[in-house]
């Protein structure tokens, strides 16, 4: 059974420079760990240390990506750069190691329209296998339209979006999450759960403000089993009397995003996410190297879970590699 882990990370050197020198209002303080120590380290590695983390893991195939919160936080004109730069080293690395990685594509979403084209040669010259996007922009949400082009693009193309969590603003840490303590707040307000607030919310303006009747064969992917979500549908579905939307806001979920486990191992989660998504919506990941670290621990969730071979393999790869079968190059 092969295995492919879709939110896996990595950075480089110049991009972690520039996060070092961002205004502080646009920081994103989750930063200090992945930025020092062997954090870096595996960030920045894209060869040996790498796929024996892998091997270690039991996964057979990554889907890098950079890590939070990518060059959204930065200038237009650096963040342009960097996304090239970035993927650039994405693509060459892949084409170093085929058969173990592969790529998501940043995107400069300060400049929306050179990002719905950086997405264009992401996919069509890098071979990479569609974007990952962290939410905001600075104070800009994902659903303002101007940067309704990426969506665009991305459905033209039929190449996946992975939408990833990246910290609160400043205002929201401090008002729901401070006065805790320096360890626990950031905990409580970043992966304790703040983090997923956030990436599900950027999805719930996604389905409320349009998006998908505008672009009707979006795809979307997020990780965590649906960034809380998925747990909440039916109480969110009080919100369907209040809109003009043709579907419920349950059913665009349903029919429009794909969840991962991002490294959390719960088989109650995938029970969840199997009775309201079904089989063909639910995709692999570690989270690598955020993740929790537990030798096999990959390999050895799937073997555990309670469906049958044909599921299981949907979820190891088989869903991901339908989805990749269908990106127009």
């Amino acid at each position: 059974m092969k295995i492919v882990g879709l939110e896996e990370h990595f950075a480089t050197a110049e991009v972690m420079d520039a996060w070092q020198h961002v205004d502080p209002r646009w920081s994103d303080l989750a930063l200090k760990g992945p930025t020092e120590g062997e954090g870096k380290q595996r960030l920045l590695d894209l060869g040996a240390k790498r796929l024996a983390a892998m091997d270690e893991a039991g996964v057979d195939v990554a889907v890098l990506s950079l890590t939070t919160p990518g060059v959204q936080n930065l200038d237009a004109a650096l963040s342009v750069m960097l996304a090239r730069q970035s993927n650039d080293r994405l693509a060459d690395a892949v084409r170093s190691n085929s058969e173990r990685l592969q790529g998501f594509a940043t995107l400069p979403t300060p400049s929306p329209q050179t990002a719905a084209k950086e997405l264009e040669r992401a996919i069509r010259e890098l071979g990479l296998h569609g974007a990952m996007l962290h939410g905001r922009t600075r104070d800009r949400n994902l659903s303002d339209e101007e940067f309704w082009p990426i969506f665009e693009a991305a459905e033209a193309l039929r190449a996946p979006l992975y939408i990833h969590p990246q910290s609160p603003q400043q205002g929201v840490l401090d008002t729901y999450y401070g006065g805790l303590g320096e360890e626990l707040g950031p905990l409580f307000g970043r992966p304790g759960i703040g983090w997923h607030y956030e990436a599900g919310i950027q999805i719930l303006r996604l389905i409320l403000t349009g998006v998908f009747d505008r672009f009707p064969d979006l795809q979307l992917i997020t990780g965590h089993w649906g960034e809380v979500v998925l747990f909440y549908l039916d109480r969110i579905d009080l919100l369907n009397s209040s809109t003009k939307l043709p579907r419920k806001i349950s059913e665009y979920f349903q029919q429009h995003v794909a969840v991962t486990a991002s490294g959390v191992y719960s088989q109650r989660y995938l029970r969840w996410a199997l009775e309201v998504l079904g089989p063909d919506r639910i995709l692999f990941a570690t989270d690598y190297p955020f993740g929790r670290a537990q030798a096999g621990g990959a390999r050895e969730f799937l073997d555990a879970a309670q469906i049958g071979e044909e599921d299981r393999i949907k979820v190891a790869s088989g869903n991901w590699d339908k989805m990749c079968a269908q990106i127009r190059r």
